[in-house]
């Protein structure tokens, strides 16, 4: 028996709801005495913290035990180079056993690796199999994709109505992709005042990179409105 087994469920809560230290040093206990889903927490404690060869070896534990995240996040570090050398085809393998076990980020990983084809046989149809499945589940930016194949109509008929229900769907997620399409949508259709309000949120959350690439599709739209208050909206200090 652990000192963490004769904690009641009160003592739990307790430390749970306590410092940030106090509930650290029970997520530490609990990594340490074996519980995968502390081993998960705290993996991602310490990728928080900027500490990646940590973080992957108790992403590695958790994994062992089968814990989706785990695998997930395992595969995050072979994918990116978090603390070990990067390898795509054993991050696409965890990805596919995280995805395999119902975890939703698994199903968006394993989605984007297989429609890329980094670390296996590009095939886009079952991507989007994926990305279904997870967006099914209420997942943000597997909706966005989702969204995304039928704008494009190569894997299905084209559907701007189901692209749009997807984005938008995407978009009240919290997904900063699905903000900046759903905004496309609702300009074309003509509801400037919409589109204005998701560009602003899609600024507040976006990345640089991806805000770059907003600024310029906005720099060609016909609409001066659109134009100059959506570029001032994705420009603005937060």
């Amino acid at each position: 028996m652990t000192q963490l087994d004769r904690l009641s469920s009160e003592d739990i809560a307790a430390r749970l709801s306590g410092s940030p230290e106090a509930r650290a040093a029970l997520i530490r206990e609990g990594a340490q005495a074996g519980l995968a889903e502390a081993q998960a927490v705290l993996g991602q404690m310490l990728l928080d913290q900027q500490k990646p060869v940590e973080a992957f070896g108790w992403f590695w534990k958790a994994a062992q035990q089968g814990h989706a995240m785990g695998l997930n996040m395992l595969g995050r570090c072979y994918d990116l180079g978090w603390g070990t050398p990067v390898d795509k085809l054993r991050a696409a393998e965890c990805f596919r056993v995280a995805a395999e076990a119902g975890l939703d980020w698994g199903m968006y990983n394993y989605g984007s690796a297989l429609a890329l084809g980094t670390g296996l046989t590009e095939d886009k149809a079952a991507a989007l199999g994926w990305f279904e499945k997870a967006a099914a589940m209420g997942h943000a930016k597997s909706a966005n994709f989702v969204g995304s194949f039928h704008e494009e109509g190569t894997i299905v008929p084209r559907d701007m109505a189901a692209a749009a229900a997807c984005y938008a769907r995407a978009a009240e997620g919290g997904d900063f992709r699905g903000m900046f399409n759903h905004a496309r949508m609702l300009a074309e259709a003509g509801d400037i005042d919409g589109a204005l309000r998701w560009i602003e949120r899609c600024g507040a959350e976006a990345k640089p990179v991806f805000r770059d690439k907003a600024l310029a599709w906005l720099a060609q739209v016909p609409d001066e409105r659109l134009r100059t208050e959506g570029t001032a909206a994705l420009l603005k200090e937060r």
